[in-house]
């Protein structure tokens, strides 16, 4: 065996155990820091408070759910009904945003994620969309998946800045509507701000929110679990 055969070699071997020292260090971070909580912030008794939701639809990406329209703000003159396919506008209480990849967002199922886009999201060289749901008040039953939290108007006012800060506003400094991209009849696409990978992911922005908004939250979480393990019953009761 030649020497620069075995020097190849080695170089190959200490790149691919680099590689595994890092997915075990950011696994170990991944439940390690997620099992770390950061508490609410003490407030008042009494006062006016504003309902919003954490939910995650599948068990993998989390949405942060605020009321349409309050005194603070009316969602529905940024985003739009017409920009849903259904352009209904009846019934819908409550506005759901979730901020993550285009690519991931854009693919019809997790059957066709391919490894480019995979890449792409986890190493910073994607672009980012936020995702935005129209519900009504039914549709946000109280449950492991769904969680209901009361805000007061400055902690409103903090996570209706924090969400609004996530688009990427264009030359008029309004949102950017992304046309030809939906899951269903009332939901809609815009630009986002940032680029999404390992250590910003969609979960750990919504994460982000409850933090600034002064709300229980994880430490540092890239999964849907890590956050709302901070909301099931037991920890609730702590």
């Amino acid at each position: 065996m030649s020497n620069f055969f075995r020097k190849t070699l080695k170089a190959i071997g200490y790149a691919l155990g680099g590689l595994v020292a890092v997915l075990l260090l950011y696994v170990a971070a991944a439940f390690g820091l997620a099992l770390i909580p950061v508490a609410a912030e003490p407030v008042p008794p009494g006062g006016p408070r504003i309902p919003v939701y954490v939910y995650t639809p599948n068990g993998v990406h989390t949405d942060l759910v605020l009321p349409v329209r309050t005194a603070q703000v009316d969602w529905s003159r940024q985003i739009k009904y017409a920009h849903t396919t259904s352009r209904d506008s009846a019934g819908y209480d409550y506005l759901a945003f979730g901020w993550g990849d285009k690519g991931f967002f854009y693919i019809p199922g997790w059957g066709d994620l391919t490894f480019p886009i995979a890449f792409r999201a986890a190493f910073h060289l994607g672009t980012s969309a936020m995702h935005t749901t129209f519900y009504k008040q039914s549709e946000l039953a109280p449950s492991t998946t769904c969680v209901r939290l009361e805000l007061t108007p400055d902690q409103y006012a903090r996570l209706v800045a924090y969400v609004q800060g996530s688009f990427r506003p264009g030359d008029d400094g309004r949102v950017q509507y992304l046309p030809g991209h939906t899951y269903a009849g009332h939901d809609a696409f815009y630009e986002g701000q940032w680029a999404y990978s390992f250590w910003h992911t969609c979960n750990t922005w919504a994460n982000n929110g409850l933090k600034v908004s002064g709300q229980r939250a994880a430490l540092w979480t890239p999964i849907a679990g890590g956050l709302f393990r901070h909301y099931a019953p037991k920890a609730a009761t702590e």
